[in-house]
């Protein structure tokens, strides 16, 4: 049966009970699953080698940025660790939603520092990454309680 001749019973009670298009348990909410987890790994490869590692490594035109920016070395480094762990921990599933609301501050930022610093140069690209960013978040939102479920029996 397609899933336009479903019937709707089927999806009816999840959809109904609050569960999340990519938590639900059908062929559709697995695709979902799948695309969306595909979608983590892409950014968390766009965070990790494109913007995290030309910072750490001290590359020429991050260097050129943060100087133009007053911030030195000491900016560079720590924002491209805090992009670093963004990163790695859009791929742990029990901080990937975490991850996506810190990286998706960044993206604030990145965007306020491109308007008023660089005159919007690049201003697109963080509100670009926000969207995917918010995405993921707000799917992956039922392990911010599994997070801090953790947290307190190790507190």
């Amino acid at each position: 049966m397609s899933e336009t001749t479903a019937p709707t019973t089927a999806t009816a009670p999840s959809a109904r009970a609050g569960v999340v298009l990519a938590e639900a348990p059908t062929a559709r909410g697995r695709r979902a699953r799948i695309a969306l987890r595909g979608l983590q790994i892409l950014l968390a490869l766009f965070y990790a080698v494109a913007s995290a590692l030309p910072k750490l490594i001290g590359h020429a035109s991050a260097t050129e940025s943060f100087d133009r920016l007053g911030w030195g070395s000491a900016g560079m480094y720590t924002i491209g660790a805090l992009e670093l762990a963004g990163a790695i921990a859009l791929l742990m599933p029990v901080l990937q939603s975490v991850a996506a609301m810190a990286l998706g501050a960044l993206m604030v930022g990145a965007f306020v520092v491109q308007v008023t610093a660089f005159d919007g140069e690049h201003a697109a690209t963080p509100l670009i990454l926000l969207l995917p960013l918010a995405l993921i978040a707000w799917a992956r939102r039922r392990h911010n309680a599994e997070l801090l479920r953790l947290l307190r029996v190790r507190a």
